[in-house]
């Protein structure tokens, strides 16, 4: 079925908004990927057999004009900690760590009764959180971008048009001008959500003004830092709204042509973009003179082959292009000669996400919610020793502060906050004094940092900081594409540097070296991946620098995580001479006589910690 004009659009959103309606009743079953492994998805189908049996199942798709009850697989709910998760509308009670033996009861007490399953709600500190409204993590959200995550079926074009879904591209198309959308955009001050925070409606206007019959739109959605998972979960959860804001740049920059650039390690996202794609092809939204306008658009998905430097525009067009994912030389930029050299416009999932709110609702409203300069929300994958880890969506400006202690919950075990990683690998770690700076380009980048693409890592008094600069060096050295020396070689150096500092073997000078050398990559790499490789390093020796030099100076971790300047001993008054600890040694470092204290030889004792499980009595220690 094409939809052939406006009228039959508008036809045919009244009547799927119809079929909504009467669905008086809404399970929603976290389907994203991380609830997808807690087992959601039989979940799903098992409550769907259990209310179709009842003669309850209302589906749009079949365009049945019944009342009863919808069960949908969705997308991300957000709060992964406490997956898998189900809300159930109208009464949006939201319940947490859901297993197959719980659907019963759901649909017996909540479904026919209307009534909640209390062991099910979200509590914390002795109370009960009936909706999920009211819960801590979501309080201080704006989910703007998130919104249909977790609250329409993921795979229902239907659906995401009965939300209201392509009524904007539909009216661009029919009443406005590239140049008007163009200048919307650019009003909004929207900046690009993927890294440095380009102005999109800059990046939208060299497009246009570029003279070609071919122009492309790419989406990013190569999403390579450790621990974020914001773009998965938009693509997983609500892909129409990505295709609906890939045409509106199309048509705003007159493109021909777009492509979605996913990891292939996040296969179900892959999935329901190609089931979104055919959908809107099916409905006439993709295609050739799209609704009679003359407009042409259409989009592929590639699948990346996992390389952490294709997020880098021009290595992720290079392999599109079939050929390896390597960073150009710059000038010229995408803009004006991107795809196969022709002017692309290239942005991520998330500002693509943003695009058919901005254009609905005008630049005013936009710059209304957060700072003039970076306004608008962002998400932000919240992980490490957090309470509450997830997917959030705050409006720019929100303190460190207030995600990590409201909506995160604080730090786990009560233990104290020590450090946030901000920006994955090409970003920094932010300390205690700035919990109060407000998350934006221009605040961040003050202080040394980046939002990058969104990932949150949060750290606990008990993480080495050198540790993290070793790991994050490590991956950045990894994926060092080497095309160009700073990068290749540079980021090796690095981290042989700090491979030896956390073996006990690094000297003060090293750290004038891993400075000078970071100095050098940031200044002389080609790419913006590589200019930004050393700032976990370079961050963690300014705010950190007292735990480096206890490494190289003092040859101990504060934290006693890295194990080679760690010692075993055993603690004489406690040592009952059992000798277990002596049996268990794989190199006879423990000596000792029955029933006297034993004694570990630093100089042969291997650090494996054997001894420590085996001793009965707590005698054996690490310090």
């Amino acid at each position: 079925m094409k939809i052939k004009d406006k009228y039959k659009f508008e036809e045919f959103s009244a009547a799927v908004s119809g079929l909504l309606e009467n669905q008086k009743k809404k399970v929603l079953v976290c389907a994203g990927t991380g609830c997808v492994a807690g087992g959601s998805i039989e979940i799903y189908k098992t409550i769907k057999a259990m209310v179709e049996e009842r003669g309850l199942l209302v589906d749009l798709e079949l365009q049945e004009e019944k009342e009863g009850i919808g069960v949908k697989k969705s997308g991300c709910h957000g709060f992964c900690e406490m997956g898998p998760l189900i809300k159930i509308e109208p009464f949006n009670y939201l319940y947490v760590k859901v297993s197959i033996e719980d659907c019963k009861e759901i649909v017996e007490t909540t479904l026919i009764e209307n009534k909640p399953v209390e062991r099910l709600l979200y509590s914390f500190d002795g109370r009960i959180y009936e909706t999920q409204e009211e819960i801590p993590f979501y309080k201080k959200q704006t989910r703007l971008v998130l919104d249909h995550c977790g609250s329409i079926d993921a795979e229902s074009f239907r659906e995401y048009v009965a939300k209201g879904g392509y009524e904007t591209f539909v009216k661009m198309l029919l009443e406005m001008n590239p140049d008007n959308v163009c200048r919307i955009v650019s009003d909004s001050n929207l900046r690009g959500r993927g890294g440095g925070g380009y102005p999109t409606g800059r990046k939208w206007q060299q497009v246009l003004s570029q003279q070609s019959d071919v122009k492309y739109v790419v989406c990013n959605g190569d999403e390579g830092d450790p621990g974020a998972f914001m773009d998965r979960s938009i693509m997983e959860g609500d892909p129409h709204r990505v295709i609906e804001g890939m045409l509106i740049a199309a048509f705003a920059t007159k493109s021909t042509d777009g492509y979605i650039y996913v990891r292939a390690e996040y296969p179900l996202a892959v999935e329901r973009l190609r089931i979104a794609i055919e959908q809107a092809r099916e409905y006439g939204l993709l295609g050739e003179n799209i609704m009679g306008s003359g407009f042409s658009f259409d989009i592929h998905i590639n699948k990346g082959a996992g390389a952490f430097v294709c997020g880098e525009g021009s290595a992720l067009t290079a392999s599109i292009e079939g050929e390896r994912g390597m960073p150009r030389v710059k000038p010229p930029r995408t803009v004006e000669k991107g795809l196969w050299e022709k002017p692309t416009v290239l942005n991520n999932v998330e500002t693509f996400a943003n695009i058919p709110l901005i254009v609905k609702n005008g630049s005013e409203w936009y710059k209304s919610i957060g700072p003039e300069k970076s306004p608008g929300t962002k998400a932000f994958a919240l992980t490490g020793n957090v309470n509450n880890t997830g997917l959030i969506e705050v409006p720019m400006g929100t303190t460190l502060k207030e995600i990590i202690f409201d909506t995160g919950g604080g730090i786990r075990d009560g233990k104290k906050f020590k450090a946030v990683q901000i920006g994955g690998p090409s970003g920094g770690c932010l300390t205690e004094e700035h919990l109060d700076l407000p998350l934006d380009f221009d605040s961040l980048k003050k202080v040394g940092a980046m939002i990058g693409s969104g990932g949150l890592v949060v750290m606990d008094e008990d993480t080495c900081m050198v540790e993290v600069a070793r790991y994050f060096m490590n991956f950045t050295q990894n994926e060092s594409c080497g095309k160009c020396v700073p990068c290749r070689e540079g980021t090796k150096r690095m981290l042989e540097i700090l491979e030896r500092i956390v073996a006990g073997k690094g000297t003060t000078e090293d750290l004038d070296m891993l400075e000078e050398l970071a100095d050098t990559i940031s200044s002389t790499a080609l790419c913006g991946l590589g200019k930004s490789a050393a700032g976990p390093v370079t961050s963690t020796l300014k705010y950190f620098r007292d735990e480096y030099m206890a490494h190289v100076v003092d040859k101990k971790c504060p934290t006693h995580t890295c194990k080679a300047l760690n010692s075993i001993v055993i603690v004489e008054n406690l040592c009952k001479g059992c000798s277990k600890c002596s049996r268990v040694c794989p190199v006879g470092a423990i000596e000792g006589k029955i029933k006297n204290p034993y004694v570990i030889n630093q100089n042969t004792c291997i650090k494996c910690g054997a001894c420590i499980e085996a001793c009965p009595f707590s005698a054996v220690k690490e310090e």
